[in-house]
């Protein structure tokens, strides 16, 4: 985010602006005594601009200080914070730019009251590696605010998608599967596509692709993906050269992002190829079908889902990026869970809230409730393989929730299937508030209204004892309750009564 240049003059600025204050001169005697201007001055302070020589021994002279003390990069300890900060890479580890900070507005914050404004960028950083957060989860929760700041609808990348479509859709395909995208990739792109087996490649293993630069591009596939995996994998690799993205990852997970560029730009490759897996038009006029009858139909939505060739998670991606542009629908929250048959731990991997009044924020390694749907529709699934009786297809739950801390109701559409090659199950449900927008698309509410699961965030944040599905005990919550009692206590004392 700072070049050295900027790291100079900012020092520079800061050093002369804390000088000028310790000696009481104000900026206008400032220019009367240095014949410079009071603006071309305060520019100096606010380290947009950088005196040329024979200047810094007129402001020097002015300051009763010699030059080599004003041009050193030595600071005071007043400024040691923002001088760690500027020589540190945590700058260039927040993507302020994404969010609307221009580089020049946080320069012109950490002149004004630099001590402070350092203090507080480097507490926020401390926080999240106390809490185990490394450079790659950070750019992902900035990734995630992103998202969450753009109702995850990206109209540039939709657009981009549908110019594709033009091109290569045929007039009677919902939507182009595996083989045509790779032709694609292969007839027009000049890639060069090389299926992997993990026993060969252990290094690669758990990895869907690597993509080895060169003349010719060769595009390593993991052989276990299925054929809507292999869809996303090559639509994604359309987006990078559909959108002219060059700053990229190599890998499909992305393990160690160089900036968080490259966890944007993934992102967006990855949008456009969910774009052009599930067209938002024919998502569009198929809302009314699938929400608007008296009942819901759980194999209907499987089925037009498998009319695209998309993973669950791509299809309810794009449900909610339609639902959100095209039918109103801005307050709910999406979540991603993995679990390995037989264990009675539930992962959260990824989470997209559009919700303010929920936040599961932190609670990663909590135990998640096992009211919910979105875990037990993984317990059926485990259950199903454990008896040999599972058929191969997507699970498809739904359930009405009102949680018992706010009273707050969700309609929550769950989908669970195996997710190769990493071999665990995932499910991925979304969680619509139950608010008016909501009701006046899903119908069958009205008509069938259903008695609520009362659920919790986590067990450890639970209050409810009783609970026959508990999976930890409610330390959480517990120790709330015990801070709540001692702050009335600490308040009744204040107003000299005894408790």
């Amino acid at each position: 985010m700072t070049t050295n240049s900027q790291k100079v003059r900012l020092i520079f600025g800061l050093k002369l602006k804390q000088l000028r204050q310790e000696k009481g001169i104000q900026l206008n005697e400032l220019a009367t005594r240095s014949g410079l201007s009071a603006s071309y001055l305060n520019e100096i302070e606010k380290g947009k601009k950088y005196p040329k020589s024979e200047k810094i021994f007129t402001l020097a002279a002015a300051l009763g200080t010699d030059y080599d003390s004003l041009v050193s990069l030595k600071v005071s300890k007043k400024l040691e914070p923002i001088a760690e900060l500027l020589n540190s890479n945590i700058l260039q580890e927040l993507p302020l730019e994404w969010f609307g900070i221009e580089p020049a507005d946080l320069l012109q914050m950490l002149s004004d009251a630099p001590s402070r404004i350092s203090s507080f960028i480097n507490t926020l950083i401390e926080i999240s590696r106390s809490h185990g957060m490394n450079v790659e989860q950070f750019y992902f929760s900035a990734l995630r605010s992103y998202q969450e700041l753009h109702n995850n609808y990206f109209e540039d990348i939709e657009t981009a998608a549908g110019e594709f479509l033009d091109q290569h859709l045929p007039a009677s395909a919902p939507s182009l599967d595996y083989r045509q995208l790779r032709q694609i990739l292969e007839s027009e792109f000049d890639y060069q596509i090389a299926p992997f087996e993990e026993k060969e490649r252990p290094e690669l293993s758990g990895l869907r692709s690597v993509l080895v630069p060169g003349a010719r591009k060769v595009l390593l596939v993991n052989n276990a993906l299925e054929p809507e995996q292999l869809a996303f994998t090559y639509g994604r690799e359309m987006g990078y050269h559909y959108l002219q993205i060059t700053d990229r990852p190599l890998v499909s997970s992305v393990v160690e992002a160089e900036s968080f560029e490259q966890v944007l730009n993934n992102f967006r490759a990855s949008y456009f190829a969910g774009a052009i897996l599930v067209p938002r038009q024919a998502l569009t006029e198929s809302l009314p079908r699938l929400f608007g009858g008296p009942h819901w139909n759980p194999d209907a939505l499987l089925r037009f889902m498998y009319s695209f060739h998309a993973t669950p998670e791509v299809f309810l991606h794009r449900l909610s990026q339609v639902m959100t542009s095209q039918a109103g629908i801005s307050q709910f929250f999406f979540l991603r869970f993995d679990h390995k048959a037989g264990e009675d731990h539930f992962r959260l991997t990824k989470e997209l809230n559009l919700d303010p009044m929920f936040n599961l924020h932190g609670a990663a390694n909590e135990h998640f409730c096992r009211r919910s749907v979105a875990v037990t529709i993984l317990q059926e699934l485990a259950g199903l393989q454990a008896s040999g009786i599972w058929n191969g297809q997507a699970l498809c739950r739904s359930q009405v929730v009102e949680y018992m801390d706010t009273g707050k109701q969700y309609w929550v559409l769950a989908l669970a299937k195996p997710s190769p090659p990493k071999g665990h199950n995932s499910s991925v449900s979304l969680w619509f508030t139950l608010d008016e927008s909501f009701r006046s698309l899903a119908r069958f509410l009205a008509d069938a209204p259903a008695q609520p699961v009362y659920v919790n965030e986590t067990c450890e944040r639970c209050g409810d004892l009783s609970c026959p599905e508990r999976a930890y005990p409610p330390v959480i919550w517990q120790r709330t309750r015990r801070n709540q009692a001692l702050k009335q206590t600490l308040e009744k004392l204040k107003h000299g009564i005894n408790p």
